[in-house]
């Protein structure tokens, strides 16, 4: 496989750490191109994995056109960078051809996701991401159904292209990280394995990470600013077979949740996330009949993101300062402290699962499957902090299976679609850590 990463962040960077961890040899990963907006950045990257201890491939600066035999006589993998601004089609698609990539991993923000996944179906490449975009209302109007609250609901734009993937015979899996990604795994293992019907799922986002300075004045986002500002901030949506979608209010659907030792209860609120569109999508024929993604956000952030909301530093309308225009939402993400510079400091872990209720013969049955994700051991093998590298390794391991032709399908999809065994089978045999606690 040749892959072209397009952004170069700290998720993006987890994934190769663990692909190359997966695959030292390039038995199955021949070539990556890391690209990003700055290609200081990128080259950082390719640095990075040129020092990398977690594997022991050969080293390698030049770009064969078949491959280098690495000293066992294996090919190694062959690491590249290059710049690109994912706004512009045609330079992804001639980077695509160039470089005769097959597989596009796109890691970069959302605001440019849906030009990456065309220019990945134009070039004839297969495709891979983190997350969709969306497009909400200015003014939304809460209540049933996404269209009083938004022109472009996530996961419509890359669903209503199915049949031109499916044509090209190229597979798009959309939603691959932790949540959406690993969770929506979870959900299908118990609908095939656990339950004889699986009537609702619940994502839960939490943990016990902190901060030594918490409760101080610092604002720490975890993840992308941009991400945050969206999934946060948006109308937010949950799903049932009887009502459709949900859609309310930031902030809504306030609840305590007992996560298991040793995360102890967290407060959860619903945030815009893909699980609750994908999950009906496919897991209704197994009884589904709600789903529904709530999040732990700490007290600081909060508080944080409604100033921003409030002053109007959540835009993306440009604004005019001293003759020069601005996009507010880049400052905020500019200013942010980014989430590849923090991490050591923090103690505790993520844990991120799925609460389950269905039956089973004929008896009410609970249990909660979850990975938890410990941020000390996080920065001690990846690098990095927890809420990265719990996201990187879960968007790692499908890409393996999708490498392997162990997932394979035309079309766009998500991971419910595909068969749960072998991606749960790969994260006992990689050390990504799942457990399940009957309730």
């Amino acid at each position: 496989m040749r892959m072209m990463l397009t952004g170069a962040g700290a998720v993006g960077e987890c994934i190769l750490k663990v692909l190359k961890k997966r695959d030292p040899k390039g038995e199955w990963l021949e070539y990556v191109l890391i690209t990003d907006y700055s290609k200081e950045r990128a080259k950082e990257v390719l640095e990075h994995m040129e020092h990398w201890p977690g594997a022991d491939a050969e080293k390698k600066r030049e770009r064969p056109d078949i491959g280098t035999e690495a000293k066992d006589g294996r090919k190694a993998v062959i690491y590249e960078a290059a710049r690109v601004d994912a706004h512009e089609k045609p330079e992804l698609i001639r980077l695509i051809k160039e470089y005769r990539i097959d597989f596009v991993v796109d890691a970069a923000s959302p605001f440019v996701s849906n030009y990456i996944f065309d220019a990945a179906c134009e070039a004839g490449a297969s495709y891979v991401n983190l997350g969709t975009w969306s497009v909400p209302r200015e003014h939304p109007e809460f209540g049933t159904g996404f269209e009083g609250s938004y022109t472009e609901p996530m996961t419509k734009y890359n669903f209503d292209r199915h049949e031109q993937w499916r044509e090209k015979g190229l597979t798009a899996c959309i939603c691959l990280g932790i949540d959406p990604g690993v969770v929506n795994v979870f959900a299908k293992y118990a609908a095939e394995y656990l339950f004889d019907e699986l009537l609702e799922v619940h994502v839960k986002d939490g943990g016990n990470l902190q901060a030594p300075d918490a409760g101080k004045d610092t604002v720490r986002f975890g993840f992308n600013v941009w991400t945050v500002l969206d999934e946060v901030m948006n109308p937010n949506a949950e799903w049932s077979e009887e009502e459709g979608f949900r859609i309310e209010d930031a902030f809504a659907g306030e609840e305590e949740f007992r996560m298991p030792d040793p995360f102890g209860v967290n407060r959860l609120v619903k945030v815009e996330h893909e699980e609750v569109v994908t999950m009906p999508r496919y897991l209704r024929k197994y009884g589904l009949k709600k789903a529904s993604f709530k999040i732990a956000l700490d007290d600081n952030l909060l508080t944080a993101l409604k100033v921003i909301n409030a002053l109007g530093l959540r835009s993306t309308h440009p604004v005019e300062v001293d003759g020069v225009r601005v996009i507010p939402r880049d400052v905020v993400a500019a200013c942010a402290p980014q989430p590849k510079d923090i991490g050591n400091e923090m103690t505790g872990g993520m844990c991120v699962g799925v609460h389950c209720i269905g039956k089973k013969d004929g008896k009410r049955k609970e249990c909660f499957i979850y990975q938890p994700f410990d941020n000390e051991e996080s920065m001690k093998v990846w690098g990095m902090q927890a809420v990265v590298a719990q996201t990187g390794f879960g968007a790692a391991l499908g890409i393996e299976l999708l490498g392997k032709g162990i997932w394979k399908a035309s079309g766009v999809f998500s991971p419910e679609y595909f068969p749960s065994k072998p991606y749960m089978d790969l994260m006992k045999e990689a050390g990504l850590e799942y457990r399940i606690e009957e309730r």
